[in-house]
């Protein structure tokens, strides 16, 4: 096997992963994937080492191993072969349900280069670094939407503050919270999480009823049955942010999306199924501005503007249309989060976002203890300064 990878050109090792790999069920299939890059490693050419992105070091596979048997089923095989096709051209996937996750005894976790220092995950921190550039040097930022609107007899740009960054997370990565995500999903289906922190409410009208992961704070969007009021419930506990979520948000502070003056320290995972929606709205003030939003498994668009009308149940319209690709990160500031409403009409098909945000101070819950992992980020926060493409 190392001879046949060694004699291997780059451009062969998808195809030879898809050959060997035809049949097994998606977890043999990352599993397999993790040992040809471990023997893929051992290649160099002129003193340079391929690695792959998103993947889990030979500690990270040690430590969670994969569980569940390989399905030979030709469905199985087909629709294994259609996922990694579609992730590796950069397209959209479709991942497993949260029941196929369940069974992992362990968390999933995700090496994404932080930069935090120490030692390099592959042995060598100057390929590391370089590898990382050429990451960040594809990240593409749009800053520059525009909608002039009256606001008390003023015409201003209620989308002043808003940010595009695309291709933040690679199909690799997302496809890898995206599986942490259906894990956590299904613990709090098996009320294996804190009560506040998994919500199904019943789909009881269209547009209604999309599941939400809350860590970090407990947000009311409306009075609940003990007559809290919309907005941080100080008395209520939920689950804190998950270490994969850390990571994102460390990735995002040293790639100069997230400032290092206000990281999040809470933040809402939404799951939508076909038809599920968010209304109008703008964000709470318990909540600092600016926050991020990351896009999973299929883009949607948000729309914007001072008034947006309700159609009929889940349809709503806008001045502003924005879409969100996935692997994408949202930044909603300024007049964009203080001025205009948003909102998402019923998505054609599964979509998960992850909406990162840093608490008021003054409204964090009682026992609410800050991250210290999160918080050294501000005294250690190095950046990346190298030009990004513009959309």
């Amino acid at each position: 096997m190392e001879k046949l990878l060694s004699s291997s050109k780059e451009d062969d090792d998808h195809e030879i992963l898809n050959l060997l790999s035809d049949g097994f069920c998606h977890h043999c299939h990352l599993l397999l994937h993790h040992r040809l890059t471990l023997l893929r490693k051992k290649r160099k050419l002129n003193g340079t080492l391929y690695l792959d992105e998103g993947l889990e070091s030979s500690r990270d596979a040690r430590d969670n191993p994969v569980n569940g048997s390989s399905s030979n089923s030709e469905s199985s095989g087909k629709r294994n072969r259609e996922q990694r096709d579609s992730s590796s051209n950069g397209h959209h996937f479709d991942s497993s349900s949260p029941e196929s996750l369940g069974s992992k005894k362990s968390d999933f976790e995700l090496w994404i280069n932080d930069g935090i220092g120490g030692d390099s995950k592959f042995g060598n921190e100057e390929l590391d670094k370089q590898k990382e550039r050429k990451r960040y040097s594809q990240v593409q930022c749009k800053k520059d939407f525009s909608l002039i609107e009256k606001v008390d007899g003023k015409c201003i740009n209620v989308l002043q503050g808003l940010e595009l960054h695309t291709q933040v997370f690679n199909p690799m990565e997302q496809r890898k919270i995206v599986e942490c995500i259906y894990r956590l999903q299904w613990r709090g289906m098996q009320g294996k999480l804190k009560e506040r922190t998994y919500s199904k409410p019943k789909k009881w009208m269209r547009g209604k009823g999309r599941v939400t992961i809350q860590f970090g704070c407990c947000y009311n969007y409306a009075e609940d049955k003990k007559g809290n009021s919309p907005g941080i419930v100080k008395d209520e506990e939920v689950d804190p942010l998950p270490s994969l979520f850390k990571q994102m948000i460390k990735r995002m502070v040293k790639w100069n999306i997230v400032s290092s003056t206000c990281i999040p320290d809470s933040c809402i995972v939404n799951i939508y199924d076909e038809g599920d929606c968010i209304p109008p709205h703008i964000d709470h003030h318990d909540f600092l501005r600016p926050f991020y939003t990351v896009s999973f498994l299929n883009q949607c668009d948000i729309l914007f503007g001072k008034n947006l009308q309700v159609l009929s149940p889940g349809e709503f319209s806008g001045p502003a249309s924005i879409p969100l690709p996935v692997g994408s990160v949202f930044v909603i500031n300024g007049n964009g989060a203080n001025v205009a409403k948003h909102c998402i009409s019923s998505v054609k098909s599964k979509r998960i976002s992850i909406t990162f945000r840093k608490m008021d101070p003054k409204k964090v819950p009682y026992k609410f203890l800050p991250d210290p992992e999160l918080e050294a980020r501000v005294s250690s926060h190095v950046s990346f300064h190298f030009l990004r493409n513009p959309f």
